[in-house]
């Protein structure tokens, strides 16, 4: 228990004064409650000795009121703190994670679904959100109170307070065993419980394709085992609790008849008077009831505890720019240095060498899966070369702090994402502090401040998540304004216009053109007539670059290309038709 405890110390962060300041007054409650037994003691040892002076109905009753405001006033300040921590702690873990996926290696995303994650940053932190401070607390405050009240019993009578004392000890004992078994249990549960959120927001992401297809059965019935196999680990958590839970509930009883029948005895042999008698006889039926509720409370420690290691696990995950520096490049210069790289055991460039002089044009061509957008990737960090090196201006690009790096670069996508927010805040991820006169003015140049300007609300307009509620050639648009926005130096173009129509395409070729103007240009494309001008093409093949240069070298002395381009006039020649 005491790990279990510790670690929701550590998970609380920078609110640890929150949580021990809700303990310090839990541990008041405790004592402002422990103080009814006195007010008790001052009415029974009146009727006993059948002091009919009203004077102890005041004291009693003075008692009684103090015990009852205290316990009001500080039960509110020790929910209050609660409260917050629990929101405030695991707010500061969000933005936490949030940020510390920036610089998680891309890799960490093809072994951890969406909807795992998903199921960190809300179901699993939602846990331990409404339930970690209360919980806590309930525990520790139980305990507090408990050991209180066995404090007051050994000051009434000593012997009392030993029986009283041992079953504290007892108590505590089994619901250690009872959390030592649900450890592995927890475990399970959790990792259960982030397959079900992931089974389900699969299903809602992949809609389309289940009505298209006519899965509805089939991913129901994924989404039904997922749900079953909730029910089923909730269930083992709570049977291997039950026996543990019944243990516990035997030692209460227990030893309340102990302290009942004791009390009695010392009576009857005359060692206890008759006043002390009645006020521990009353004392056997309370002094467990609030350790009763700190073991009821303490079989979810476990499983909270499990919640926080879920979460802190992405913190196990080493980010990638740890020793990184900022660094302000000599110039835009890309240079490809005997790069190596594989994702997991396929291995995708190969001693790949080659230069980007700074300020043109370079197109990287190719066959499908010939390491193209790696390359691209490798350049923004996305993942870390295996072999080899990057660099730019000279500096390796693993010596940046990735938020210096991708200052001086801008991407354009194939495929764009777009956020459910206005389509100005969408642009200005380009640059958080542009002015909304400097927004319009790159939508101008993506040439789409025209289609902008048409909708409703015009720059206000709130877009659906992904951009769903525009076109793919509008789309295409944003992400152009927001790299012009953000005006980088190097300007990666991955296959931007692959899926664009003829008819969108001459517009977004014209945005283009004013992006990278004066620009460090890359450009993966398949319509390879929008690369014929570059100053030099690069064609990657098997993950090597197996030849470079311009159009007409490349058609003169390399069969791969000169096919590709036979390819693609064959295609453009059977859209003329």
């Amino acid at each position: 228990m005491y790990g279990t405890l510790k670690k929701i110390f550590a998970f609380a962060g920078s609110k640890k004064g929150l949580l021990k300041k809700s303990l310090l007054f839990s541990f008041l409650s405790g004592l402002f409650s422990a103080m009814q037994f006195a007010a008790l003691f001052v009415v029974i040892g009146a009727l006993v000795s059948d002091n009919r002076d009203g004077k102890f109905i005041c004291i009693s009753l003075g008692i009684m009121a103090v015990s009852l405001i205290g316990r009001i006033i500080t039960t509110y300040f020790s929910t209050m703190e609660q409260t917050e921590t629990g929101y405030c702690m695991v707010a500061e873990k969000r933005i936490h994670i949030g940020d510390r996926l920036r610089y998680i290696p891309m890799g960490y995303f093809n072994k951890n679904s969406i909807g795992n994650i998903t199921a960190i940053v809300t179901t699993t932190l939602g846990d331990v959100e409404n339930s970690a401070a209360r919980v806590l607390v309930s525990v520790l405050g139980g305990f507090f109170n408990s050991v209180a009240l066995v404090i007051v019993l050994l000051v009434f009578d000593w012997r009392i307070g030993l029986v009283a004392a041992a079953g504290v000890l007892i108590y505590l004992a089994a619901a250690e065993l009872a959390l030592r078994k649900s450890a592995a249990l927890s475990g399970v549960r959790q990792h259960t419980q982030e397959s079900l959120v992931e089974s389900v927001l699969e299903y809602i992401q992949g809609m389309g394709i289940v009505k298209a297809f006519g899965l509805e059965r089939d991913s129901t019935q994924s989404i039904g085992s997922a749900i079953k196999a909730s029910c089923r680990d909730n269930l083992k958590l709570t049977k291997a609790s039950v026996p543990y839970d019944a243990i516990k509930q035997a030692v209460v009883r227990v030893f309340s008849v102990l302290l009942l029948l004791a009390s009695v005895w010392f009576w009857l042999d005359g060692s206890l008077p008759l006043a002390y008698g009645l006020i521990l006889v009353i004392a056997s039926f309370m002094v467990f009831n609030d350790l009763e509720n700190a073991g009821n409370m303490a079989s979810l420690l476990q499983m909270l505890a499990a919640s926080m290691d879920t979460a802190n696990s992405i913190d196990d995950t080493p980010v990638m720019d740890e020793k990184g520096a900022d660094i302000t490049p000599k110039s835009s210069e890309i240079v490809f240095d005997k790069v190596d790289f594989s994702y997991a055991d396929r291995k995708i460039l190969d001693q790949v060498s080659f230069t980007i002089p700074e300020k043109t044009t370079t197109a990287i061509v190719g066959p499908s899966g010939a390491g193209k957008t790696t390359m691209c990737n490798l350049i923004a960090r996305f993942w870390d070369v295996n072999a080899g090196k990057i660099t730019i201006g000279g500096t390796d690009v693993r010596d940046f702090k990735l938020d210096s790096l991708m200052k001086n670069i801008s991407m354009v996508f194939q495929s764009v994402y777009l956020f459910a927010d206005t389509i100005e805040n969408n642009i200005k991820f380009g640059c958080p502090d542009a002015t909304h006169e400097q927004v319009v003015e790159a939508a101008k140049k993506a040439c789409c401040h025209n289609f902008i300007s048409a909708l409703p609300d015009g720059y206000d307009t709130v877009i659906g998540e992904g951009g769903g509620t525009l076109s793919g050639g509008e789309k295409q648009r944003i992400s152009i304004a927001r790299a012009m926005l953000k005006d980088a130096p190097i300007v990666i173009l991955d296959e931007a216009t692959a899926s664009i129509d003829p008819e969108n395409e001459a517009v977004i070729q014209q945005a283009i053109s004013r992006l990278t103007k004066g620009k460090t240009l890359i450009v993966i494309a398949h319509r390879l007539g929008t690369v014929a001008g570059a100053d030099n093409i690069a064609v990657v093949e098997g993950g090597r670059i197996a030849a470079q240069g311009k159009q007409e070298e490349l058609l003169a002395s390399c069969p791969l290309y000169r096919q590709m381009w036979q390819s693609y006039l064959g295609v453009r020649d059977g859209e003329e038709e």
